[in-house]
């Protein structure tokens, strides 16, 4: 399955610095756009991983809530 990402990226000290902004914990860093693509790429996955490793021997149970502002 094929997912779409945003990339939000920005220059700092000459390395291009982003993160997934659907993703909060994936951030990188490159020396160029595609560098930094490869490496946040590479970070999600880490990410997956680590996650699915976290399974949890109860059963995990999800309800949506809603707040009024």
């Amino acid at each position: 399955m094929e997912r779409i990402f945003t990339l939000e990226y920005w220059i700092d000290d000459g390395w291009y610095v982003g993160r997934l902004k659907e993703v909060p914990d994936v951030f990188s860093q490159g020396a160029s756009l595609q560098e930094l693509e490869e490496n946040i790429e590479d970070a999600f996955r880490m990410v997956i991983v680590e996650k699915e490793e976290y399974i949890p021997s109860v059963e995990v149970k999800h309800k949506e809530l809603s707040f009024q502002l």
